[in-house]
């Protein structure tokens, strides 16, 4: 039966590479998705609907670029792999092996975000706005890199687009292509959700932060969908996997700033 499945034997490389170095597809996902993401801010600003003036952005995409590395980086040691931390320090820095966790990114995004605001008097939570709003396509493409490098593959399944991943622990049995749904999900369903509700609502003006609540609520609602089909890549926690287990406090999050008053944004003098 695995013979009727396709095996997974895509290069994670674009071209031709030298051992570990060349150009990888995972890095080539951020690429575009921070390009996406400084497209859609200089969209937000020329319609004038953003508070961050468009010369600003390309400080604000160096902020964020490394928050969302550090972040991510040491959030997936620090929520994943603990003790790979302890015993092999250096490998934080091999970073050409991959380990990068999502929830780790969005918390370092938010402390870049809280020193820019600091730094440029913009409102913390109108610019929390504007970037939850363009974050989905850094996770589409970041998604399908994982797809293409073969990692954190699904279940079990006999699905007829079922894919066998060498890699995996059992090399033979066909999995879900989990990567692949949850670049639907956290890229395709929530870059629809939020670019429906930034440019169809008022919310970003008159309520800052309730599109930030939004989004951290529609992407752990996203992500625990997508951890149905998702091999655990760590032990679960109280019965859950990490990724739903860590998306609770995105759900806690969420939730206080949609309920909580905000007052609206003043226009620029």
């Amino acid at each position: 039966m695995p013979l009727a499945y396709w095996v997974h034997d895509l290069s994670p490389f674009l071209g031709p590479h030298w051992g570990n170095f060349g150009i990888r597809y995972y890095g080539l996902g951020y690429l575009l998705g921070f390009l996406a993401a400084g497209w859609l801010l200089v969209r937000y600003a020329r319609a004038g609907r953003s508070q961050l003036p468009p010369e600003k952005i390309p400080d604000l995409m160096l902020a964020l670029v490394i928050g969302v590395m550090l972040g991510g980086r040491l959030g997936s040691f620090l929520l994943y792999h603990p003790d790979q931390l302890l015993h092999d320090p250096l490998s934080f820095f091999r970073v050409w092996e991959g380990g990068m966790a999502s929830h780790g990114g969005m918390l370092g995004v938010a402390l870049a975000l809280a020193w820019f605001s600091r730094k440029e008097h913009i409102r913390f939570l109108h610019l929390g706005d504007l970037i939850t709003s363009v974050a989905p396509p850094g996770l589409l493409f970041v998604r399908i890199a994982n797809f293409i490098n073969g990692e954190l593959w699904g279940k079990p399944a006999v699905v007829a687009w079922a894919v066998i991943f060498p890699a995996s622990p059992y090399p033979l049995v066909p999995r879900h292509p989990s990567q692949l749904y949850e670049a639907a999900l956290e890229g395709g369903v929530l870059l629809a959700f939020m670019q429906w509700r930034f440019w169809r609502s008022d919310e970003v003006r008159r309520s800052p932060g309730r599109l930030s609540g939004e989004f951290l609520l529609a992407y752990a609602l996203m992500r625990a969908l997508g951890e149905v089909f998702r091999e655990p890549d760590a032990a679960l926690i109280l019965g859950l996997s990490r990724g739903t287990f860590y998306s609770i406090f995105l759900v806690a999050a969420g939730l206080v700033l949609v309920l909580r008053k905000s007052p609206p944004l003043k226009d620029p003098a």
